[in-house]
C-alpha cells in the first residue's frame, strides 16, 4: 500500500503518494498560472519537476514570471534552438550564444541565414515543443563528458570541463543531443511554447521570449545598433587575443602571463575613454554639459573622474555635479508600489531646481548648488559655482540620459555618455556570462568592502535595483552620443577571489541560497587571478579597493 505524504501548497494541505513527481502535482495548479509551470520549490529549494516527493513538505510552483524560472526557461529555449537547428540545417550546424540585446538573446550560427531560414527554424522549434520531447537529466563521469564534447567538435565545452574537479557532472539530453548548462532545466519541450526568432544578419538571429520585465507577451524587437556594435568590436578584439571563452583565459592564467593581458586590456579601455574626451574637446565651443548614466556597478565614479582628468589634459575644466544632490526633501519623496520611498524614479528629483540652476550656470550666473544630506533627508546649500572660460558641467546620475531633463538647453550643448560593463566573455559556446551577473558580483564585493553589507543584503535589494534600471536607464540608452564599455576581460577571475568566500557565507536556509549557489557555479570554472598587477586607476579598483580615485 502506497504511503501518503502531507504537502502544503499555497494555503492548503493535500495528501500525495510517496514517490509522486512534482510534475504530476503541478497539473492541478496549472490553471492558476499564465504560462506553463517550469520549476518548483520544495521546502525553499528549487527542484526540477521530475523530482519525486518523499517527505512531508511545503511546495511552491513557478512559471517564467519568476526570475529563476525565467533563467531556466531561457536555457531550455537555447537547447531547443540548437536541437532544432541541427534538425533543419544538418547535424554539423553549430550555434554560439553571445549576448543579450533588447530583451532577447543574440546567437550566431555556422549556417548562412535568410529570413526564410529563420522562419523555418522557428516553425521547427514550435513543432518540437508540441511533441513534448523529454529533456532528461543525466549524471556522467567528467571524463565521459569531455570525450563526448570532443567527439562532436565542441572544444570549448570539452576544455572548460577540465577545470571542473568533480568526478561526475550533470548533462541534459534532448533527442540525441547532450549539453551542459549552469542551471536546472525544464523537463520537456512542451514548457517552451513562448518564443519568437528575429533575423538579424547572415549568421545571426535574436531569440526573444517573455521576460519578468514585460507584463504580457513578447516585446517587439527594437535593434540597438550602438550596443550591438560595441559588443561586436569587443568580440573581434577577443578573437584576435584568443580570449573568447573562459578556458582560453584560464590557459593564460596557468601559463603565468595574465599580467600582460591586464596591461593590454587596461590600456585599450583608457584609449577608448580618451577618444571620447578628444571628441568632446573638438566640440568644446558647443558642448557645455556632459551627462553620464549607466546601471548599477558600471564604474560611473571612476569613469567620471578619469574622463575629467583627460579633459583637463586638453585644457578644459569639468565641474562635477551629482543629480543625487537634487533629491526632493525626504517628506516629498514619492512612495513606490512596495510602500517604500522610491528614490530611483525621476519624480524623486527636484527637477524644477535642477533645470533652472543648470540653465542659470550656462547663462553665466553664479549659483549656490545643493548638497543632499542623506542623514537628515534634506538639501544643504553651501557651495557656489560660476562657469569660467573652458569650464563645463559634468553631471552624473541614473536619469542623465532621460529626455525629460534639461529640456530648455539645446541638444548641441549636451553630450550624453552611457556606461555599462558589456561582458562578451563566454563560459562556452552555449553558456555566456551575463552582464547583469558581472555587475552583481562587482556590487557584492563593493557593498561588503565599503558598507559592510552581507551578501544577502545585496541580493535582497538587487531585484528592486534591476527594476529601476529597466524603467529609468535602459529605455534611454539609444539617446547616448557615446557608449562606453567598462568591462575588463580578466575581471571575473579577480572578482572570484573576493566574491567566492562571501557567497559561501550564505546559509542553506537563506532565501538567497540558490542565487548564491548559482553564482558560485559560474565562478567555479574561473582560475583565480591576483590583483597585484591591476593599476590604481582601473575601474575594477572601484569595487575591490585601492583606487586612486576613492581612497
Amino acid at each position: 500500500m502506497m504511503e501518503n505524504l502531507k504537502v502544503k501548497i499555497k494555503d492548503e494541505t493535500v495528501e500525495v503518494g510517496k514517490g509522486t513527481t512534482l510534475l504530476e502535482v503541478s497539473k492541478s495548479y496549472q490553471k492558476d498560472f499564465a504560462y506553463p509551470i517550469i520549476i518548483a520549490k520544495e521546502d525553499g529549494v528549487y527542484k526540477e519537476l521530475s523530482t519525486t516527493i518523499n517527505k512531508d513538505s511545503t511546495i511552491e510552483f513557478f512559471d517564467l514570471k519568476d526570475r529563476t524560472a525565467n533563467r531556466i526557461y531561457l536555457n531550455g529555449l537555447i537547447f531547443l534552438t540548437i536541437y532544432a537547428g541541427k534538425e533543419v540545417f544538418g547535424s554539423k550546424t553549430n550555434f554560439r550564444v553571445l549576448h543579450s540585446i533588447d530583451k532577447g538573446l543574440y546567437m550566431e550560427t555556422t549556417e548562412t541565414l535568410t529570413e526564410e531560414k529563420v522562419a523555418q527554424l522557428e516553425a521547427k522549434m514550435h513543432e518540437i515543443s508540441e511533441k513534448e520531447m523529454a529533456i532528461t537529466k543525466m549524471n556522467v563521469t567528467r571524463i565521459d563528458a569531455i570525450n563526448y564534447f570532443e567527439s562532436i567538435g565542441d572544444k570549448a565545452k570539452a576544455d572548460i570541463m577540465k577545470y571542473n574537479t568533480n568526478t561526475y557532472v550533470t548533462l541534459y539530453k534532448l533527442g540525441n543531443l547532450y549539453s551542459y548548462f549552469y542551471s536546472l532545466m525544464p523537463i520537456n519541450t512542451k514548457q517552451l511554447a513562448y518564443f519568437e526568432l528575429t533575423y538579424l544578419n547572415e549568421h545571426g538571429l535574436v531569440l526573444r521570449y517573455p521576460t519578468v520585465y514585460i507584463k504580457e507577451g513578447i516585446k517587439p524587437y527594437q535593434h540597438r545598433e550602438k550596443i550591438f556594435t560595441l559588443f561586436k568590436e569587443y568580440r573581434a578584439w577577443e578573437k584576435v587575443m584568443h580570449l573568447e571563452n573562459v578556458s582560453e583565459l584560464n590557459k593564460i592564467v596557468s601559463q603565468g602571463t595574465i599580467s600582460d593581458i591586464i596591461r593590454i586590456d587596461e590600456t585599450l579601455q583608457n584609449q577608448k575613454l580618451l577618444e571620447i574626451a578628444r571628441h568632446i574637446e573638438e566640440k568644446r565651443k558647443e558642448i557645455k554639459i556632459i551627462l553620464i548614466a549607466g546601471p548599477s556597478s558600471s564604474g560611473k565614479t571612476t569613469t567620471t573622474r578619469k574622463l575629467s582628468m583627460y579633459l583637463r589634459s586638453f585644457g578644459m575644466n569639468p565641474i562635477p555635479i551629482s543629480m543625487d544632490d537634487y533629491f526632493k526633501e525626504r517628506g516629498e519623496t514619492p512612495i513606490g508600489p512596495d510602500g517604500e520611498p522610491d528614490f530611483e524614479c525621476l519624480e524623486a528629483v527636484d527637477l524644477d531646481l535642477f533645470n533652472q540652476q543648470m540653465k542659470d550656470l550656462l547663462n553665466g550666473e553664479e549659483v549656490t548648488v545643493p548638497t543632499f544630506n542623506f542623514l537628515i533627508g534634506m538639501k544643504e546649500y553651501k557651495n557656489k559655482i560660476k562657469l569660467g572660460e573652458n569650464e563645463l558641467l559634468l553631471i552624473e546620475g541614473i536619469h542623465g540620459l532621460n529626455s525629460n531633463i534639461l529640456t530648455d538647453i539645446p541638444k548641441y550643448q549636451k553630450c550624453k555618455i552611457y556606461l555599462s560593463p558589456l561582458t562578451a566573455l563566454s563560459l562556452d559556446n552555449q553558456n555566456r556570462v551575463a552582464t547583469t551577473d558581472n555587475r552583481l558580483l562587482r556590487r557584492i564585493v563593493r557593498d561588503n568592502k565599503t558598507r559592510g553589507y552581507k551578501v544577502e543584503d545585496t541580493l535582497k535589494i538587487w531585484s528592486k535595483v534591476r527594476t529601476g534600471e529597466e524603467k529609468y536607464i535602459f529605455p534611454y540608452q539609444d539617446d547616448a552620443d557615446f557608449t562606453f564599455n567598462t568591462a575588463l576581460i580578466y575581471e571575473l577571475g579577480v572578482l572570484k577571489t573576493y566574491a567566492e568566500p562571501l557567497l559561501y557565507s550564505v546559509d542553506a536556509t537563506s532565501p538567497y541560497y540558490e542565487e548564491a549557489k548559482r553564482l558560485i557555479n559560474v565562478l567555479r570554472v574561473f582560475l583565480p587571478i591576483p590583483s597585484e598587477d591591476i593599476p590604481d586607476d582601473s575601474i575594477l579598483r572601484e569595487f575591490i579597493g585601492r583606487s586612486c580615485f576613492h581612497e
